[in-house]
């Protein structure tokens, strides 16, 4: 089976991010022909060169398009813009393949997989992880109601146009078939996480990296992820600074985005906030397993509970027990399996609180973990969830 993959933010376990595709796609080149239409943005954040840029045996096709975290609205726009160009001449030009599998976001992509599925006769698949438009609409990004209108229109088509789709979570497919579109159309394959990463760490791993950072006889709580416009930095800044008299607590944060500044800024002036570079994959596991807590936070939106995050799965496989502050799936599930906790977002008293409440009870943050881990190897392993997708794209190559 040749599989076309068109992807504009591949990367990576080099770089600062879930590399999700990158396991699925070294798995898949292993079996298929594997070629990849992706933008060469996310190389200049390659933090280690521990891994080749696509995994042996799949065909690069690689567009010049530029793009950060940090860009605005108009400089992401071009830059979605851009590699939709680009990679509609690329994904013509290949030779034909038996399905499309379009990465989303931004909605550019999937809209390329659409024109070129109709042009060429080829069925696509259509993987949804994060809702758009309704998620640059919910920030504010699109103000104007006309092109609101407009997008939400291309959206339900792309949805009816896709022979299958693949969500991220199951709020996303619920959103999904609430368009209107078949349940039957639709497969929920979980973000995951790597279980081979995880277990490479070795105790004396982190043990070197608490000496490192002068963290014995602390209890860590950890926040690895984007500071960006969506992720509530501005409540976390609050409850780092509501806490600093808390000797004995840490909170480390590794990554970058919007608000680093203000992070920094901080962190000079409080003694609780130790503030790390972003991390490879590899590093990353070593953190989660170090700390005590994790904590996914989002803005207070409806569209922010729907999402899928990397950070929730890694933690949890980390044997790390989670606390999220959206009311989505997310909390459902945590309170379900006993290996996470709830409080609201943008509410920082609130947040604050329950983290004492949280770390005063050590024994039970023990068990949350040991619960967390057990349900990881369960359901969150890419290797098995790979098999997931490549059983739809056969089904729909066929």
């Amino acid at each position: 089976m040749h599989i076309a993959v068109l992807n504009q933010h591949h990367n990576t376990p080099d770089c600062p991010a879930t590399a999700r595709h990158y396991t699925y796609l070294e798995y898949l080149a292993q079996k298929h022909r594997v070629s990849l239409v992706a933008s060469d943005a996310w190389r200049r954040t390659c933090i280690a060169e521990n891994h080749t840029w696509v995994p042996a045996g799949v065909e690069l096709h690689e567009s010049h398009v530029p793009y950060e975290n940090k860009m605005g609205i108009t400089q992401r726009l071009k830059s979605f813009v851009g590699f939709a160009g680009s990679a509609f001449k690329m994904t013509m030009q290949l030779q034909k393949p038996d399905v499309i599998w379009a990465v989303s976001t931004p909605l550019t992509t999937p809209w390329v997989a659409a024109q070129v599925a109709r042009l060429r006769g080829v069925p696509w698949v259509f993987e949804v992880q994060d809702l758009w438009p309704s998620f640059p609409i919910a920030m504010g990004a699109v103000k104007n109601k006309w092109m609101q209108r407009r997008l939400y229109k291309l959206e339900k088509s792309l949805y009816r146009s896709a022979s299958h789709i693949i969500t991220l979570s199951p709020d996303m497919t619920e959103y999904v078939v609430g368009l209107g579109i078949s349940r039957e159309k639709i497969t929920t394959n979980y973000n995951g996480t790597n279980l081979e990463m995880v277990e490479a760490v070795q105790p004396e791993d982190v043990e070197a990296l608490r000496q490192k950072y002068q963290l014995q006889d602390k209890q860590v709580v950890l926040y690895a992820g984007t500071y960006g416009r969506a992720n509530d930095m501005p409540t976390m800044l609050q409850v780092i600074e509501s806490l600093a008299g808390e000797q004995q607590i840490r909170f480390v944060f590794a990554g970058a985005g919007y608000y680093e500044p203000q992070l920094q800024e901080l962190a000079k002036r409080v003694p609780n906030l130790l503030l790390l570079p972003p991390q490879p994959r590899t590093e990353i596991f070593k953190l989660f397993k170090l700390s005590d807590l994790s904590v996914v936070s989002f803005n207070d939106l409806p569209v922010l509970a729907t999402n899928s995050p990397a950070k929730m799965y890694d933690s949890l496989a980390s044997a790390t027990p989670v606390l999220v502050t959206n009311p989505g799936w997310t909390k459902t599930f945590l309170e379900e399996h006993s290996c996470g906790w709830f409080a609201p977002a943008e509410q920082p008293a609130a947040i604050a609180q329950k983290i004492k409440e949280l770390l005063a009870q050590p024994q039970e943050l023990e068990a949350a973990g040991t619960r967390g881990a057990a349900i990881a190897r369960k359901l969150f392993d890419r290797q098995q969830l790979v098999r997931q997708v490549e059983k739809v794209l056969e089904q729909v190559a066929r």
